[in-house]
């Protein structure tokens, strides 16, 4: 193949432009571009006739709407989307980057962590303040801002005040809903998760979503201290904004207490995310994070991906790996839920790309889900989650949740995620209150134009410059070192504070 256009597998119909092509251009022995095309949209190696399966990755990834001709820009004008016929969900496939299987170096599986009471461990030492409804939310931003750099958190060993705010916790059923449920889910997950050495607890006083239902669902076996506020109680804004405060200043004893010790990489957890993907997210960044989780995973760590969405028409690199039909069970009856669940408001699965995903040059959910996949690895899929629900497996774990970054990624960390590796290809400024973030960028000129948001450049990937499985140890030692302490490119820019997003279904009364 040209040097001018990258194939995927032997089978592929489509090749990825590595840089802009134009009109008339040779790609090869006795094939010619027949039109612009902008470099990571896909050009046709072979003909394909209107109706027959297009294939990128070795996998379909849509249908011709028309004829097209070798040589051609294969997008949304001539690759239509096609949902996967039944029979071949569950079929065996190879994965999208390949098996990597790479044993990590022995003195690499550790990692400086903070130790809990629980036996879990966090990778930051934060205090948080959450708010149990809405209309407290004004007054945990304003106790986070007191604290924001202030020069008592270093003293103290606490690396940031972090504010959980949210647009809930009243106006729904205050019982046998799933919209109390699933918050309180989401929230219990966070006083539960290792990062936080301490909580204060806001409350308005008369919301459905009271301050001792959430820690009754919580339950028992918090490593954090809980301190509460109930502006109604103690006269007011201000006086919660004050008392709050002072709440704060006290949980910093305990927060001193926490040093970080030498730890195995059995105690990290990983949430699994990308965002803004473009047709190089699926080549390099997403497959060379892979290469990093089986290295986590055979260190014995543990990683979620997430977004059920997005793991469309590639389920069955999952379903394959499944270590029992269980949980391959699990997975499919996730998969039946959202294609009901889209049904009912007259949508489907491809409604998932987005403006930026088509101008990156993706065309389909199938195409980008094959590229999402990637980001597993190759390691046996141990369990599938509810959203938001405690991980209690080591190794591969699937959560289900919307493809929307924010509400994805907090649903991971309230499954215990201490970390997040995200990936992305047209640009993404994510950054999550709650667990450091990592940002892989999938092409050069990305990380080039928005350097100080990203942290590895996956970019020579395409060109050949570095492998895989080259990119995977990078960004495998890069977990260990965040994870004991290394600040990410989104905690440099102080980014996090507005991406609490739980996902929010049913009524509101």
């Amino acid at each position: 193949m040209s040097a001018l256009i990258l194939s995927m597998h032997e089978c592929d119909t489509v090749a990825i432009a590595l840089q802009p092509l134009v009109e008339g251009q040779e790609l090869g022995e006795a094939l010619v571009c027949r039109e612009a095309v902008a470099a990571g949209h896909k050009v046709a190696v072979r003909p394909a006739a209107a109706g027959a399966p297009v294939y990128k990755y070795g996998q379909v990834i849509g249908v011709a709407t028309r004829a097209i001709a070798a040589g051609e820009h294969v997008h949304t004008h001539n690759l239509g989307y096609a949902p996967v016929a039944e029979p071949d969900r569950g079929a065996a496939a190879p994965p999208v980057a390949g098996g990597f299987g790479a044993e990590p170096d022995a003195g690499a599986n550790l990692f400086k962590g903070y130790l809990r009471a629980d036996g879990q461990a966090g990778t930051r030492n934060y205090i948080g303040i959450m708010a149990t409804v809405n209309c407290s939310a004004t007054v945990v931003a304003r106790i986070a801002r007191h604290f924001y750099q202030h020069p008592r958190l270093r003293d103290a060993g606490v690396d940031a005040v972090i504010p959980v705010v949210h647009q809930s916790g009243c106006g729904i059923p205050a019982s046998g809903g799933v919209e109390l449920s699933l918050l309180q889910r989401v929230l219990s997950g966070y006083l539960h998760n290792p990062n936080f050495c301490g909580w204060v607890l806001v409350g308005l006083g008369c919301e459905v979503n009271q301050a001792e239902q959430l820690l009754g669902a919580a339950g028992q076996g918090r490593a954090a201290p809980v301190r509460e506020v109930t502006i109604q109680e103690v006269g007011g804004t201000s006086a919660a904004v004050t008392r709050g405060i002072e709440q704060v200043e006290a949980l910093m004893s305990v927060a001193a207490q926490s040093r970080r010790q030498v730890l195995p990489l059995t105690k990290l957890k990983v949430g699994l995310q990308c965002g803004g993907s473009d047709g190089w997210s699926g080549v390099t960044a997403n497959p060379a994070l892979g290469a990093a989780v089986d290295r986590l995973v055979a260190a014995g760590g543990t990683a979620i991906l997430a977004e059920t969405p997005e793991i469309y028409g590639a389920e069955q690199l999952l379903l394959a790996r499944a270590t029992s039909p269980a949980v391959a069970a699990r997975l499919r009856e996730k998969i039946a839920w959202w294609q009901d669940y889209l049904a009912q408001h007259g949508k489907d699965m491809n409604n998932n790309p987005s403006p930026g995903n088509l101008a990156g040059g993706i065309t389909t959910i199938l195409e980008k889900s094959l590229g999402a996949v990637a980001k597993s690895g190759s390691s046996t899929l141990n369990g599938v989650l509810d959203y938001g629900r405690a991980a209690p497996d080591s190794g591969l774990l699937f959560m289900d949740s919307p493809g929307y970054d924010p509400c994805s990624v907090t649903g991971e960390i309230a499954a215990g995620a201490n970390l997040v590796c995200f990936t992305t290809g047209r640009g993404s400024t994510f950054g999550a209150a709650g667990a450091p973030t990592l940002k892989l960028a999938s092409n050069q000129q990305l990380f080039a134009r928005m350097r100080e948001d990203m942290d590895i450049n996956c970019g020579p990937i395409a060109g050949g410059a570095r492998s895989i499985d080259e990119l995977g140890e990078e960004i495998f030692h890069a977990i260990i070192a965040t994870a004991g302490g290394r600040p990410t490119a989104s905690e440099k820019l102080g980014l996090g504070e507005y991406e609490f997003v739980p996902w929010a279904m049913g009524a509101v009364v």
